[in-house]
This record gives structure tokens, C-alpha cells and sequence, in this order.
């Protein structure tokens, strides 16, 4: 049997959910190192040198926002939240405080294994030399060029149209709050005008999506955000 080629770290208080999730990972060719509290899973992270963490935002000795904060002052690996909070506040504070990705409690293994490897494609491709081109669909995203192409046709866009959607393409698979998006696209002034959003998002949709009634790869993730789904 080849050695696992991924390791996760996983930091959860509950034991049952920590064997849970790490017999379903190892038997999908991963190494799993998991940790009940705060300060030990961040102890782990800094010595098993992991590709990707998970953690819990309730946890005995800190608060999962404290991890993640401490966990990107010093590294950009991604970081998935699993966590039985589901309201919009939590969701956002921990996307704002560097999280990539948050499930909530009770969850599907398939899904968790789904958005980690996406998240790991998304962290090796990053990794690449050279001006990015991005696919989506039938949408081809040149970064270096600055072009967008659907369907082998140039698609015109407005400079803010651009700007909104290279923020979506540098991050494909990661909730982006609304907050981050606009301030990235309009300003650090304008994160509570949400109807830009909204506005600019019906824009890229119409011009870049199959059915813009019904997205493909321009998802909202409602109260929170938008991500880009299905890039490569």
C-alpha cells in the first residue's frame, strides 16, 4: 500500500465526530491527526506540516475564530470549518478571520472529502508558474492576458464586471463574504452596499452562465456570500 500523499488536521472536541471523520479520510488515502482542543490542533499544525485543516468553531480552551486567526498569522494552508453554529454571524467571522470553507453539523462525508481535495487542487494549482488561465464550463478566464472567453467567443466586460469576477477566479471554491468582495471590487467604504453585488453578480451571470436563472458556477451562498464552483 503506497503512504498517504495528504494530511489533514483535525481539531474537534467531540470524539466521536474526530474518529468519525478520520476513518472516513484514512480510508480515502489520508493521514489524519486530530486534536480535542485549540492549542494542541495548533500544536499539530505546526509540526506535522499538514495540507489542510479542519476545525471546530466550540472548543474547550479557545475559540475556533482564535485558532483560525493564529493559524493564518504564520500560514496560508487551507482551512475548513465544521461546526454545529449555523447562523450568518458565525459563518461570516470565520470566512473573514481566514477560513476557506465552512460546513455545518450535522454533515455528509462525501461533501467534507469533495471540498477538501477541491480545496487541495486549489492550493496546487496555485503553486504554478506562470499567468493562471482558469476554466469554468465554457468560460476561460486568462489572468495574464486578461481575457474572458465563453465558448471559444471574446466576452466583454466592464471593468468592475472583471475585477468582481478575478476575485472569484483567484479563489475558485471558496466562500467569499460579501464584505471581502466588495471591498476588494469598490473599496474598503462600500462593504455594506450588498445590491452592487447583486447587481454585478445578475451581470456575470447572464454573460457567463448556461441558464443565469439557475447557476452553474456563480453560487450564492445566501447571507454570506458567493463562490465560484467547478474551476480548474
Amino acid at each position: 500500500m503506497s503512504e498517504p500523499t495528504v494530511t489533514v488536521v483535525l481539531i474537534d472536541d467531540d470524539k466521536h465526530i474526530r474518529r468519525f471523520v478520520r476513518l472516513h479520510l484514512e480510508a480515502d488515502g489520508m493521514r489524519v491527526f486530530d486534536a480535542p482542543a485549540g492549542a494542541h490542533g495548533l500544536a499539530l499544525a505546526a509540526t506535522r506540516m499538514p495540507d489542510l485543516v479542519i476545525v471546530d468553531l466550540i472548543l474547550p480552551d479557545m475559540d475556533g475564530i482564535d485558532v483560525i486567526r493564529e493559524l493564518r498569522s504564520w500560514s496560508a494552508i487551507p482551512v475548513i470549518v465544521l461546526s454545529a453554529r449555523s447562523s450568518e454571524g458565525d459563518k461570516v467571522a470565520a470566512l473573514d478571520a481566514g477560513a476557506d470553507d465552512y460546513l455545518t453539523k450535522p454533515f455528509g462525508l462525501p461533501e467534507l472529502t469533495a471540498r477538501i481535495r477541491a480545496h487541495l487542487r486549489r492550493q496546487n494549482s496555485s503553486d504554478r508558474v506562470g499567468p493562471p488561465q482558469v476554466h469554468f464550463g465554457l468560460v476561460i478566464v486568462d489572468l495574464g492576458e486578461r481575457t474572458v472567453v465563453r465558448d471559444h467567443r471574446v466576452v466583454h466586460l466592464s471593468p468592475i464586471e472583471y475585477r468582481l469576477l478575478s476575485t472569484l477566479v483567484r479563489h475558485p471554491g471558496r466562500v467569499l463574504t460579501h464584505q471581502h468582495l466588495l471591498s476588494e471590487v469598490w473599496g474598503p467604504s462600500q462593504t455594506e452596499n450588498h445590491h452592487y453585488l447583486r447587481i454585478y453578480m445578475g451581470h456575470l451571470r447572464h454573460k457567463l452562465e448556461r441558464d443565469p436563472a439557475h447557476p452553474e458556477h456563480i453560487i450564492t451562498e445566501s447571507g454570506v456570500g458567493y463562490r465560484l464552483v467547478g474551476a480548474h
